[in-house]
């Protein structure tokens, strides 16, 4: 058995992958709507909630005695990746971290500018923008903050958790979006928030997955400037092919 613990970016074609390869796997997302990514699949059990406690979760790992765990969570979600990497050294259960760290294509066009993360905001002159987040909901009250000077909007995942986070935040529901990623990647709903609320810059996060290139795309068809907020330093881990191969069969 695999432990792998996942989102909706590179999670269901590595849950495909692996059930073709004769693997059973237990997968876990924090969400419910994240498990609504995963179709019921022969060999595939779903673990809904944060794995937050480390006793518990030490308890399990000993119990479950996965062949490998797979830590597959996105780049920002460093304190499950840091909890994974201490419990499973301490019970010698081998781990594998998939690697999104390879950067996308440069767009023709492009107007892309890297920053540190939130604590840079305030060094840039932004008075003025009228700023789309798009960075998830917890960093929310910080980016705003620290852009005292713009009119702020937010494209926030369509769960409770975080609507109210935005609400937190001292955003009005004229100003919220409640959405998934476009799935087709073609971006229109994200075109149209853009154009309805007359945006001039966008914030986003150098995840490597789906939702950074989409507002990429977005920023780039419409001629918008984009920044992009660095990802947390992490242990390099391996791009997928590498991954399957070093998994290989049970």
């Amino acid at each position: 058995m695999i432990w792998l613990f996942a989102g909706t970016a590179e999670g269901p074609p590595l849950v495909e992958a692996l059930l073709k390869r004769g693997w059973r796997v237990q997968l876990s997302v924090v969400t419910a709507a994240a498990a609504r990514a995963y179709p019921d699949q022969q060999g595939l059990t779903i673990r809904v909630g944060a794995c937050s406690n480390d006793v518990a979760l030490t308890q399990e790992l000993r119990e479950q005695a996965p062949r490998w765990v797979v830590d597959a969570t996105h780049p920002f979600a460093v304190v499950i990746s840091e909890r994974l990497q201490r419990l499973c050294r301490q019970l010698d259960q081998p781990l594998i971290q998939i690697d999104r760290r390879q950067p996308a294509e440069p767009l023709p066009g492009e107007q892309l500018q890297l920053i540190g993360g939130v604590e840079d905001l305030g060094r840039l002159a932004l008075r003025g923008e009228r700023l789309l987040l798009a960075i998830g909901a917890r960093q929310l009250q910080a980016a705003i903050e620290a852009t005292c000077g713009c009119s702020h909007f937010a494209r926030v995942l369509d769960q409770p958790a975080s609507l109210q986070a935005a609400r937190r935040a001292g955003l009005a529901d004229e100003q919220i979006a409640c959405l998934r990623p476009d799935a087709t990647e073609a971006g229109l709903l994200e075109q149209a928030l853009c154009r309805r609320w007359k945006i001039s810059l966008v914030l986003c996060r150098q995840g490597g997955g789906r939702s950074e290139a989409l507002w990429r795309r977005v920023c780039q068809q419409l001629g918008l400037p984009l920044l992009l907020m660095r990802r947390p330093e992490s242990p390099g881990g391996l791009p997928m092919p590498a991954l399957l191969e070093m998994l290989g069969h049970p």
